[in-house]
């Protein structure tokens, strides 16, 4: 079985830099260096930061847009750059939770407070992609509201509410309200 099927068969849970080169550990505690032909790792990755952290998907992109020319090293520097920012030591924390949500580390760093990108690529700005009539919706939901109570308050129809949580929750892929609390604590979506 190659590297890549192997890969393909687990997920990513942890990342983590040692002597300066960063490394992952699969479900199985297997670990592996990344390199430019960690492709499944490194594409799966792209995806997930171009969808949930856009602003730092842009910001790695500027950044290495002189090696575009050969893709296969300039999507290896995004992956090994955001990794290197936002995930820095091995610890009891899945970094890349089973439902493949990030759980974002304040890594230590000689330019905290200096960096261009703080905020941009370390410590990203999560965007959930929720529309703003499913953020409303949410909002009251998470603090407590009945579906029955959002549709009066809100001005909406029962399904229509139902709707919206239904879409929000498979497009964020949760599962209960229990998991949407989790998330939406972690990625700080109804904080100012």
């Amino acid at each position: 079985m190659s590297k890549n099927d192997l890969y393909m068969s687990q997920i990513v849970r942890e990342f983590y830099t040692f002597e300066d080169e960063l490394w992952y550990r699969l479900e199985d505690g297997t670990t592996e260096k990344l390199i430019e032909s960690s492709t499944h790792v490194i594409n799966d990755m792209i995806e997930r930061i171009e969808s949930f952290y856009p602003k730092a998907y842009s910001a790695l992109c500027k950044e290495y847009d002189r090696c575009k020319a050969n893709l296969r090293l300039y999507r290896f520097k995004i992956v090994q750059r955001f990794c290197k920012c936002n995930f820095g030591n091995i610890d009891n924390i899945a970094d890349v939770d089973p439902s493949g949500r990030f759980n974002l580390e304040s890594v230590p760093c000689p330019l905290r407070g200096e960096c261009r990108y703080e905020g941009v690529i370390c410590r990203p700005e999560f965007d959930s992609r929720l529309t703003n009539g499913e953020l409303r919706v949410l909002k009251l939901w998470y603090d407590g509201y009945t579906c029955e109570e959002i549709a009066e308050k809100l001005y909406l129809s029962y399904h229509t509410v139902c709707n919206h949580i239904r879409r929000a929750m498979s497009r964020l892929g949760l599962h209960d309200k229990a998991e949407f609390f989790r998330y939406a604590q972690q990625h700080k979506i109804f904080e100012p």
